[in-house]
């Protein structure tokens, strides 16, 4: 077995940390220790194997954070398949499409009445099992011994050959597995496919390896200085690689452990911060600011640090943050082909860290390359790209959107612009899928997002482009009031002006309750852009008629 594995997460028999706790549900006050991980996944393994699954077959799994979700993944890559976690509440074309799209044999759900009707999450697992059961794939349950933890996995659903290969039509493996025999896993056996989307905006599989994530898990451990005395708190979906790499596997990995709550629920936070002893967190901006604007204890427990990734922390945030929970606040910069991290900002005892840049390279190389691929010098602006162990090799049958991704010897194309100081610091300066040209102007969304959040009153706030007939594109933008506050769309564009050029200044302005968000609470300015355009019509089509 190769220590470059998944199934090296365990400590070894005998270690000191076997006893320790490993993983907490708040919710129903289960604990599980290190030595009683891998026996519910051992568990889980026979399971799945006594069904006929193993070697590069795709496991797809339907469900909310939980244990559940926890042993389902790594069973799954125990037995050398490959996991393919899903948002639990999508929609039935959407589960379809990723099943078709991975050739999974089987997916994994909760029990039908898990969920009170009605609600989004009963929702959601009506639209995944009506998916599957359209496409004619295996459909298992999941349920957990409340005491005990112990899995237990009842099919639900089953066709003649539903299994193997239904979907292709070929009975072939969309992921053959590296080389070798034996049941264990291999470094290089795929052990996770997760989408995201690619540089039009299409969906694209990224497959990632044992090595992948386990070199991704010891960058992290390495960088935060992960131990058996840190006790994590865990609001990231764990579909997500966010939540799935850093919020669960890193702390397990380190010997330490992790509180696993259903979902971020504000009111719940620090109850179960403080109940449980945890000593960070992770999480993206929007749960950041929702923290900031509702109650914490006085006095607060000790935070080791707070940790910011997925999507861009502006200064005003990252200084509230520090001031209100008395903690280093640490952005780190990720995506899901890098297996989660690839730069972050050290711990203080570690280097500088502050807002305004991502960090350094944390067991990556990071590169700033021209459109030729040839490296730029320090301090010039050009597109960031990576190198390392944690690094996917390519997307899955997708030889176009890899020739645009990956340069000669190894290096990714992240598709972020940005310049690296002469401290080896990573500042980003925009998506360049995303840089507004407003007549040739070359504008930054991040630098309009930071102004706009500086102002007083303002809570959240994403600019985006929208194509015009005279300058191409002009710059729109949409702001969420802080609780109680009242926003001019008329003043903040005055406010602006001494902030921003003025073709920078967005030449409309939305205050709204809300920004639409993915899942895990990324803004895709694209999406947001086509929303506001349609709700711009519809106001100016009422306007027209008054």
């Amino acid at each position: 077995m190769s220590s470059s594995t998944l199934s090296h997460i365990f400590p070894t028999s005998g270690s000191s940390l076997s006893s320790s706790n490993a993983i907490t549900i708040p919710q129903t006050g289960l604990k599980i220790s290190h030595s009683q991980l891998p026996s519910l996944v051992q568990s889980l393994q026979s399971q799945l194997v006594s069904l006929g699954f193993g070697k590069g077959d795709v496991i797809s799994m339907s469900l909310t954070n939980g244990l559940e979700l926890v042993l389902g993944f790594l069973a799954t890559g125990g037995i050398r398949a490959v996991s393919a976690p899903l948002n639990p509440q999508y929609t039935q074309a959407e589960v379809e499409f990723y099943l078709q799209d991975t050739t999974s044999s089987l997916l994994i759900v909760p029990p039908q009445d898990f969920f009170p009707p009605g609600s989004l999450d009963k929702k959601g697992l009506d639209q995944a099992l009506a998916a599957a059961k359209k496409l004619k794939i295996k459909i298992a349950t999941l349920t957990l011994n409340p005491k005990t933890g112990a899995p237990k996995l009842k099919v639900v659903f089953d066709v003649y050959n539903a299994s193997k290969g239904i979907i292709d039509g070929k009975g072939g493996k969309l992921f053959p597995q590296e080389n070798g025999g034996g049941k264990e896993a291999k470094e290089g056996d795929v052990a996770l496919v997760l989408h995201t989307s690619g540089t039009t905006g299409k969906t694209i599989a990224v497959p990632l390896t044992h090595l992948n994530l386990i070199s991704s898990l010891r960058n992290i451990i390495k960088t935060y200085k992960l131990s058996p005395e840190d006790r994590g708190y865990l609001v990231m979906p764990l579909f997500h690689v966010h939540g799935l790499m850093c919020g669960l596997l890193s702390p397990i990995l380190s010997g330490g452990s992790v509180v696993i709550p259903a979902r971020f629920d504000k009111n719940k936070f620090w109850v179960d911060f403080e109940k449980e002893k945890c000593s960070w967190y992770t999480a993206v901006p929007t749960m950041h600011t929702i923290l900031l604007s509702s109650p914490h204890p006085n006095p607060l427990p000790p935070i080791r640090f707070i940790r910011s990734c997925s999507s861009s922390l502006s200064p005003t945030t990252f200084e509230a943050l520090q001031k209100a929970f008395k903690a280093p606040v640490l952005e780190a910069y990720a995506m899901t082909e890098a297996s989660h991290q690839m730069t972050s900002n050290p711990l203080p005892s570690d280097g500088e860290h502050g807002p305004g840049s991502v960090g350094k390279g944390q067991g990556v190389e990071i590169s700033i390359r021209g459109e030729d691929g040839k490296a730029l010098k320090t301090g010039e602006k050009g597109e960031v790209c990576i190198r390392g162990p944690n690094v996917t090799k390519g997307y899955v049958n997708n030889p176009k959107a890899n020739k645009e991704n990956f340069f000669q010897e190894g290096w990714f194309r992240t598709g972020d612009q940005g310049v690296l100081d002469d401290r080896g610091y990573l500042a980003l300066t925009g998506r360049l899928k995303e840089l507004i040209n407003r007549g040739g102007e070359k504008i930054s969304p991040l630098e309009i997002d930071s102004a706009l959040l500086s102002l007083d009153g303002v809570g959240e706030a994403v600019c985006f482009g929208v194509p015009d007939d005279k300058y191409g594109e002009v710059v729109w933008a949409a702001v969420v009031p802080k609780t109680g506050s009242k926003l001019s769309t008329t003043q903040i564009q005055k406010d602006l002006a001494s902030r921003l050029s003025k073709f920078k200044i967005p030449e409309r302005l939305f205050v709204v309750e809300s920004i639409p968000k993915t899942a895990t609470g990324k803004i895709q300015r694209r999406h947001v852009s086509t929303a506001f355009v349609e709700r711009a019509k519809k106001e100016d089509a009422r306007g027209s008629k008054l």
